[in-house]
């Protein structure tokens, strides 16, 4: 009789900590935008290209005349689409970009990146589109592909989002010829270096 009600008893005491037990909060996903994907109303003077070698076969890229292109909050060409965030979470923007042919001043391997819904470590908006905060990305002078890593005056910048939800992306190009096909967001796998494949797959 008292070995049953000790195995009820310790039974009673176990259930209310089993209850009480609390799991990790999921792990943000990793964004990945392709650029065949994007909606054809997000591109101005941008234009889908045949690419192969692109997810989907397409990527985006704006006609090298040889002229110059300014920075936001001057509106220059530009794609825009949007992706789901989570707030509190430390992103890493990357870039698959295309270096095009260098022609007159332009070099073909600039874009700049700015996000509505973004802060800072103080939880001030920063980098929103149509103001003059934003991040670079920046390519080799060599023409082709490559991950690029957008950074703020040259230094790596984390992106941080002060809600959960959909926010805006916008891409301005930096340097006419300049291409992508794909735009990532990583809050884990690529935080600390670029991919290695050409193509992320989701």
């Amino acid at each position: 009789m008292f070995n049953r009600l000790l195995v009820i008893s310790l039974c009673a005491v176990a259930l209310p900590a089993a209850r009480g037990t609390s799991q990790a909060p999921p792990k943000a996903p990793e964004i990945i935008v392709y650029a065949s994907e994007v909606k054809a109303s997000g591109l101005s003077e941008f234009d889908f290209w045949n690419d192969p070698a692109s997810p989907g076969g397409k990527m985006i890229g704006t006609v090298q005349k040889g002229d110059h292109l300014d920075p936001p909050p001057e509106n220059d060409p530009n794609v825009t689409f949007t992706v789901p965030v989570r707030s509190g979470v430390d992103y890493r923007c990357w870039i698959h970009m295309k270096v095009g042919e260098p022609k007159g001043v332009s070099t073909a391997n600039k874009l700049f990146v700015q996000f509505s819904g973004a802060v800072d470590q103080a939880n001030k908006e920063v980098l929103r589109p149509g103001t003059a905060s934003y991040l670079t990305a920046e390519g080799p002078t060599q023409v082709g592909w490559k991950w690029v890593a957008c950074e703020d005056g040259g230094e790596d910048r984390l992106v941080r989002f002060q809600k959960n939800g959909e926010v805006t992306v916008r891409l301005q190009g930096g340097a006419e010829g300049v291409g992508f096909d794909q735009f990532l967001l990583s809050p884990a796998r690529f935080v600390e270096k670029a991919p290695t494949e050409a193509v992320v797959s989701k």
